[in-house]
């Protein structure tokens, strides 16, 4: 067994969700749940086919969305993996529970816009995510000033009243 790094490549401002799904038909439930979740949602899917002719399967609603979603799909090369990349504006909090809810999703990886590497092992069968190295480690404890900085934030984007 061989351990290695994918690195996913996308814009800084891009969120992405990574996630394992069981069965082909993954793709077009996937993709009804996004538009359901979040009329008019701009994304792209791509889902590593673990049997049969073994393809990246796509759909989507967005064209450099759905590039990134097959480019990376293509270079994690692990079975039954799937990517949805959100277009600006869009973030993985609108659809996350509707995603997790559909009956082919096993588990979600991520769901960040941070810089990403996915740890992958590498078999004579082929390829499993292991884990996902999801932004930096932390730096410190955050301190009162920092708590009302939070707390601000979050009522400032209309998350908190």
């Amino acid at each position: 067994m061989e351990l290695t790094m994918v690195a996913i490549d996308k814009p800084e401002t891009i969120n992405f969700i990574l996630g394992q799904t069981h069965f082909i038909k993954s793709v077009e439930d996937i993709h009804e749940t996004l538009v359901a979740a979040v009329p008019g949602i701009k994304f792209g899917l791509a889902f590593c086919e673990a049997s049969g002719k073994c393809l990246v399967r796509w759909s989507g609603t967005d064209t450099d969305m759905l590039e990134l979603a097959r480019r990376n799909a293509v270079a994690l090369g692990a079975g039954h993996s799937f990517f949805v990349f959100l277009a600006q504006g869009f973030y993985p909090l609108n659809v996350l529970n509707a995603l997790k809810m559909v009956p082919e999703v096993c588990r979600i990886f991520c769901a960040t816009a941070n810089p990403t590497q996915v740890i992958v092992a590498q078999t004579e069968q082929g390829r499993a995510v292991l884990g996902v190295v999801d932004g930096q480690s932390p730096k410190g404890v955050e301190d009162d000033a920092e708590i009302e900085w939070r707390k601000n934030l979050l009522r400032q984007i209309g998350y908190k009243l």
